[in-house]
């Protein structure tokens, strides 16, 4: 799947200050070598802050289910955000820093790193759109020097996590909702807009942008990339 020249990692072409164009990443296996839902997960169990066999089980389930296109979005955020209840803050925070520093830094990719900074450069205003909760993504995005992001957001009341997501879930159709709401409310257009994604549970936003850009696809997506003559590209190799 990963032969050949259909991989061309393509430098982009600087525009004029005056020319804003929207450059969307998917953060899994997009920007980052790996899955931080699923790391998370795996943290809570190495961490012993979960039931290890039960929840590594489930864990894994709902990652295939994911990865097969079947993926039940609330079933799953009610498991994933169940263990933020568990703790305060100050506990998470630190949690995520030890998250951070072990699991999320082995992912980092540095042709990921140079990709978002020639869209800086460029003069493009870069987001990140993830099914992946807030909680864990919205540090990492910071850390790849995002500030823009749209994931699916845990619910908050009187400082502590209650469980429940808030709102529409950025997964599949969620991410068009979402999209359109945020650029009513910073006023961007999607002219000229990219959206970079590995998987096919981002075909409806995928087709919504002006360059859509599979990135180390899965199967299901490389054909259809493949099919509309989309861009194809590796930041691993």
């Amino acid at each position: 799947m990963r032969a050949g020249n259909r991989y061309a990692y393509a430098s982009l072409k600087k525009r004029g200050r005056h020319d804003v164009a929207l450059a969307i990443f998917d953060l899994d296996n997009t920007l980052l070598g790996g899955d931080s839902d699923h790391a998370w997960g795996e943290f809570l169990v190495d961490r012993q802050l979960v039931d290890g066999d039960a929840f590594r089980e489930a864990n894994d389930r709902f990652y295939q289910q994911y990865q097969d296109g079947g993926l039940d979005i609330h079933a799953y955020l009610r498991f994933a955000l169940e263990p933020l209840t568990r703790f305060s803050p100050d506990e998470l925070e630190a949690l995520h820093r030890d998250f951070m520093t072990n699991y999320i830094a082995p992912m980092r990719l540095p042709k990921a790193d140079a990709l978002i900074a020639e869209h800086k450069a460029a003069g493009d205003h870069c987001m990140i759109m993830t099914a992946t909760n807030t909680f864990i993504t919205r540090p990492i995005a910071e850390s790849l020097g995002i500030s823009d992001i749209i994931g699916s957001e845990p619910e908050v009341i009187d400082g502590r996590y209650t469980g429940n997501v808030a709102g529409t879930p950025c997964f599949q159709e969620g991410k068009v909702t979402l999209l359109k709401q945020r650029l009513q409310e910073q006023g961007l257009k999607l002219a000229g807009s990219t959206f970079y994604s590995d998987s096919h549970n981002d075909l409806p936003l995928l087709r919504l942008v002006e360059k859509p850009v599979a990135v180390d696809p899965d199967e299901t997506l490389l054909k259809e990339a493949l099919r509309q003559n989309w861009r194809v590209i590796s930041l691993r190799d």
